[in-house]
């Protein structure tokens, strides 16, 4: 996925600002997965974008490093839904 910094804002906005807010999964370009479960939990600006993880560890990540964002969260296989 190559996606400018505009659109990564804007889709991750549409994704937290969902009524009823519904999970979903990013991927990075390393293969790393996670799953942002609720709207407060993640802060986008200006192409970059953190998410605090249950326990509050932040992972910080840029439009360039996201490989693919998915509408809803994995499935326990591992494999997108």
């Amino acid at each position: 996925m190559n996606m400018t910094a505009g659109n990564f804002d804007q889709v991750l906005q549409a994704l937290r600002q969902r009524k009823p807010f519904q999970m979903f999964t990013v991927e990075l370009t390393g293969g790393h997965r996670f799953e942002v479960d609720h709207p407060g939990a993640i802060v986008i600006r200006d192409g970059v974008a953190v998410f605090l993880a249950p326990g509050g560890s932040p992972i910080w990540f840029d439009h360039l490093s996201v490989s693919q964002i998915e509408g809803a969260p994995a499935n326990p296989s591992g494999e997108p839904i």
